[in-house]
């Protein structure tokens, strides 16, 4: 995968998961600026991922599509990269990004949420990731998945949302194992770089904020230029999970 002079990474193609808004469009936009092509995954988002496509289409014509999938339907994980590589002509790159998020006390979990968290954080990455490694393979290509600093340690009241992420980051290092030396598998492992649409008390995020060593909170943009590192400029590095999370002091939970 090498880089011309028109962008680091204008001859990459960009798959990535719930791309419409949020992180995920902050991390599309990213590889667009770098040249990318990028494939804007969406399930629900339509207006917003089209909104997305049409800015990068308007900057460079052919440059971005909109992919509508399911990923917790296998038909439609097994079709994504498939349907990538017959618009793109080819896929470098896939950023597992597509995530749910909710509180789940111990006491009140469900089967139903259980079965929803592992499945977008855990399973659709895996099963994405299979169905991507001939392509990735072919290209010598990398896999990004985004973890979360609380797959690292854990979160009060979101035992299953942290047991997926620290599957993930497990999954992580068992795909460069099993990947290499075709395809790189690393992960991003986000803190307090943008807050959950949940309602979260000010006095909440203070105390988060102040077990950091940087004593600010990030942005969406730091873990888009991580992710550019990871393909651009760290081509020796793949099993490794990168905590882009202001340097967190407190080995407990955040509740």
């Amino acid at each position: 995968m090498k880089s011309s002079a028109a962008g680091r990474l204008s001859d990459h193609v960009v798959l990535v998961t719930g791309a419409a808004r949020r992180i995920g469009a902050v991390i599309a936009r990213a590889f667009h600026a770098e040249g990318a092509r990028v494939a804007v995954h969406f399930r629900r988002s339509s207006a917003e991922a089209g909104a997305l496509v049409a800015s990068m289409n308007s900057a460079r014509p052919g440059s971005a599509a909109a992919f509508e999938a399911d990923l917790s339907d296998d038909s439609s994980i097994a079709a994504l990269p498939a349907s990538v590589v017959g618009t793109f002509g080819a896929l470098d790159v896939l950023v597992n990004n597509a995530s749910t998020f909710y509180p789940t006390p111990l006491g009140a979990i469900t089967a139903v949420q259980f079965d929803d968290l592992v499945s977008s954080n855990l399973r659709a990455p895996l099963f994405l990731s299979q169905a991507a490694a001939p392509e990735l393979a072919r290209r010598r290509g990398l896999i990004l998945n985004i973890a979360d600093i609380h797959g690292l340690r854990p979160l009060r009241h979101h035992a299953v949302y942290c047991a997926a992420k620290a599957g993930l980051v497990m999954l992580t290092r068992a795909l460069a194992r099993e990947l290499g030396p075709d395809i790189r598998v690393n992960a991003i492992a986000p803190g307090p770089v943008l807050w959950p649409e949940l309602p979260i008390d000010e006095e909440l995020k203070r105390r988060i904020i102040a077990r950091t060593a940087l004593r600010r909170g990030g942005t969406p943009e730091d873990v888009a230029q991580a992710a550019i590192f990871f393909v651009a400029g760290a081509s020796f590095v793949t099993g490794e999970v990168l905590a882009v999370d202001g340097g967190r002091l407190s080995g407990g939970d955040d509740r």
